[in-house]
């Protein structure tokens, strides 16, 4: 049996296919995800956690806890968009129906869209509207519904949990975050969370990008949150503001404002219904109210991190806090002789804030025997000194922007094989590539792996072509854009024109798709087989589909690019580029009487001027 060959080497996974690593709306793959908090040991953990912190980044005011959840409920309530997915899950009276809507629009909308996911999302519900629905479904058909979607494996492991769960579970969603995570495949923490505080009412919080953006924000962390400390404090701040009466749209409220409100790049801070409670925009505010405001601010803050008050007569005790001090008291009442220079006052301002931004370090000279430092050591949640605040940023301060590895660059030489005269009309032939690894299961153009304009590229595509379909006509193997001399009539593959006998080929076309972790440029190719008796069958692991097939085949975004250009490069579909490299003649300026002189040298002679050489 055939078995068909990948243009791409599979990606090495750096985490378990059924985790959520690769997850937009959950944290970066590189971040250690922390175990799930079970029961009392993960109340006592958390507790642990926040003790071990500065009081600064966390909720330690009941008082604020309850403001959060009420002002944040009240706004989703009013603002919240109309989707599919939520339309379908409140008017939903069976469980596990409304589990499964949920989990259809969780998978569907990581690392994608909202917009792109609605129309997907409203086929797949239309075709498969049970779990039932779905685990009699065949692969093909979840691979040709989520084609262009992106992530395949998303389907796939989708669907394979459906049958778990007819299969082996009754039917029956699992009731529980820890048990549908530990249960169904691709499920992870995030996704868990969603479907059994929306779908069950569970009273546990979810982190995904929205939500890590708001958190970090209103409490001002700049550490980096894929790291383990951050990301365990964020899901345990998390569960701590979930609303238990309401804990499905409590969820869906903060991932709402991450989305619409707290955007990474233009925040909308003056219509965000918790900003009283977010430290990042109160620092912008007194940063606009210029220097004086902002120590008197970040005094009051140190008070409330340290728990200090300050007694008035020159020193710092510990107990309920009064009122907050000036700068100019604190600096006046210091027995510092060296303090009370007006010239140190920009220097003390700056010690402070840099102090109280950071909640933990210690101040050095003057400044020093003011305050006592709260604990050794730099604060594990702040930014580092070596990314001092940026003013021109803003509350996108926070979070920290993660440093991105460039995706690998990687070359692969396809072909478009098609039969112009196939009974039904042409047909092109695609191949399906393995079951495992990247876009298992699709289907795509015959492919090899090459390196950047390597001289044996063409007869490795060729020898690919012929062990699928057969014997082919080597020389009708083309390079899409490398056009050879026109012959008599023949115009330019872009706009028809034609040029002089002399003739500069084009640049090759190719086609770049960026994969998540990959950038692969496409070197496409094309034959037609013209004159040449149709085939009609195909080996085991490739199809001959019209191009009506092809379209609706489940085939990526990257063969559809690659389809695109060999149908702009044929006779009668050619679409050239908004600007043709050679321009036409009635394009062209009137030309100076020198150009005249210069065209009528190199223009051919016509046959009246050759005869009449002739005689």
């Amino acid at each position: 049996m055939k078995k068909p060959r990948t243009a791409v080497r599979s990606c090495q996974r750096k985490r378990a296919p059924c985790q959520e690593g690769r997850e937009k709306r959950v944290l970066s793959g590189r971040q250690v995800k922390p175990s799930t908090p079970n029961g009392l040991a993960g109340r006592q953990e958390e507790v642990l956690l926040q003790a071990s912190l500065s009081p600064y980044h966390l909720f330690r005011d009941p008082a604020d806890v309850r403001v959060f959840r009420e002002n944040l409920l009240s706004w989703y309530d009013r603002e919240k968009r109309d989707l599919p997915w939520r339309r379908r899950a409140e008017g939903e009276v069976d469980l596990d129906r409304r589990a499964y809507a949920v989990w259809v629009s969780e998978v569907m909308l990581q690392q994608t869209q909202v917009a792109t996911v609605i129309n997907y999302y409203t086929r797949w519900m239309q075709k498969w509207p049970t779990l039932q629905d779905l685990a009699s479904a065949s692969l093909e058909e979840v691979n040709q519904l989520w084609a262009g979607l992106g992530y395949y494996s998303r389907g796939r492991r989708l669907q394979e949990g459906a049958r778990k769960v007819v299969e082996e579970l009754g039917g029956h969603m699992p009731r529980t975050a820890e048990t549908l995570q530990q249960l169904l495949p691709g499920v992870g923490r995030y996704t868990a969370g969603a479907i059994a505080s929306i779908a069950f009412g569970q009273a546990t919080g979810v982190v995904d990008g929205n939500v890590v953006r708001v958190l970090c924000r209103v409490r001002a962390i700049g550490a980096d949150p894929r790291s383990a400390l951050v990301s365990q404090l964020l899901w345990s701040l998390a569960q701590q503001l979930v609303d238990p009466a309401r804990p499905g749209d409590w969820n869906q409220a903060a991932m709402e404002l991450g989305a619409t409100v707290c955007t990474p790049q233009h925040p909308r801070c003056s219509q965000c219904p918790v900003q009283s409670l977010c430290w990042a925009q109160q620092r912008v505010s007194r940063l606009r109210k210029g220097q004086a405001g902002v120590l008197d601010g970040d005094l009051w803050r140190l008070t409330s991190a340290s728990r200090l008050r300050w007694s008035g007569n020159g020193s710092w005790a510990r107990g309920p806090r009064r009122a907050a001090p000036t700068w100019r008291s604190v600096v006046s009442a210091s027995p510092s002789p060296a303090a009370r220079r007006p010239a140190l006052y920009p220097t003390l301002s700056k010690t402070l804030q840099s102090w109280a931004t950071a909640c933990c370090l210690g101040l050095s000279g003057a400044a020093g025997s003011l305050f006592p430092a709260p604990r050794a050591g730099p604060c594990r949640l702040c930014a580092p000194p070596t990314e001092p605040w940026d003013p021109t940023r803003g509350v996108t301060n926070f979070p920290r922007k993660a440093g991105r590895r460039p995706p690998r660059e990687e070359c692969s030489a396809t072909c478009v094989l098609e039969q112009p005269g196939a009974l039904g009309g042409p047909r092109v032939l695609l191949v399906q590539r393995p079951s495992s690894g990247l876009l298992a299961g699709l289907w795509q153009f015959p492919a090899v792996t090459a390196e950047p304009s390597g001289p044996r590229e063409r007869e490795a595509l060729l020898r690919e072509l012929q062990s699928w379909a057969g014997p082919l006509p080597a020389p009708r193997l083309r390079h899409l854009g490398q056009v050879r001399e026109p012959r008599a009539g023949q115009g330019c593959g872009f706009c028809g024109h034609i040029p002089g006998p002399v003739s500069a080929p084009w640049p090759s076309l190719q086609v770049v798709h960026t994969f998540s972790h990959i950038k692969l440029t496409y070197q496409v190719y094309g034959l037609a087989l013209e004159g040449q008796t149709p085939v009609t069958v195909a080996p085991p692991g490739a199809r001959w589909l019209t191009r009506e097939e092809f379209h609706t085949a489940a085939v990526s975004t990257a063969m559809k690019k690659v389809f695109r250009v060999y149908e702009g490069q044929q006779p009668g579909t050619r679409k050239g580029p908004k600007r043709c490299p050679v321009s036409t003649p009635s394009s062209r300026k009137k030309p100076s009487p020198g150009q005249q002189l210069l065209d009528s040298f190199f223009r051919p002679p016509d046959a009246s001027s050759l005869n009449s050489t002739a005689q």
